[in-house]
């Protein structure tokens, strides 16, 4: 069985994960999403908030998709699922050179299990958690850059904010 792994903060989910969620789905036989537990960053939602949007959105891919967290190295995690290779998108150049450091060194810790970039959708290729969080804080337009039930929390969480 081919294992893979899609890490990531999710801190919000965008479109543009959902769409890697879906073509990394297709190559491999189960695969796990990981949001990860990072003390170091400062995260808009809560992990178990990150995991509901996950839950939700991904329902009708959810033969085969298996919603985690998990805490330390990834390669120490991957090792103990057996997982097989990892799923990174990239968005621009200035992700791959960031991500190509991450794989090595993955590589070096757990030399069996591959890296698998997936370029990003043309429509997906600016989009990151930051800018949707940017712009959802300032009321702008993100109804089509994340899914509908991720809108309605960024904007329950933006109004409660402001109040």
């Amino acid at each position: 069985m081919r294992i893979g792994i899609y890490p990531g903060s999710f801190d919000p989910l965008t479109n543009g994960h959902l769409d890697i969620i879906e073509r990394a789905k297709r190559i491999c036989d189960h695969l796990i999403v990981a949001v990860a537990r990072n003390s170091a960053k400062r995260s808009l939602f809560t992990i178990e908030e990150r995991l509901d949007m996950l839950k939700h959105c991904c329902q009708s891919l959810y033969n085969g998709i298996e919603i985690v967290t998990f805490e330390g190295l990834l390669a120490e995690y991957c090792k103990k699922r057996h997982v097989n290779f990892i799923v990174r998108g990239l968005r621009a150049i200035v992700d791959f050179e960031y991500e190509y450091a991450i794989a090595l060194m993955n590589k070096k810790l757990a030399p069996d299990i591959e890296t698998v970039f997936m370029m990003a959708k043309g429509e997906y290729s600016f989009l990151s958690s930051n800018i949707v969080k940017e712009v959802a804080s300032l009321g702008g337009d993100i109804s089509t850059l994340v899914p509908q039930f991720v809108q309605q929390k960024l904007q329950e969480k933006f109004s409660s904010r402001s109040e």
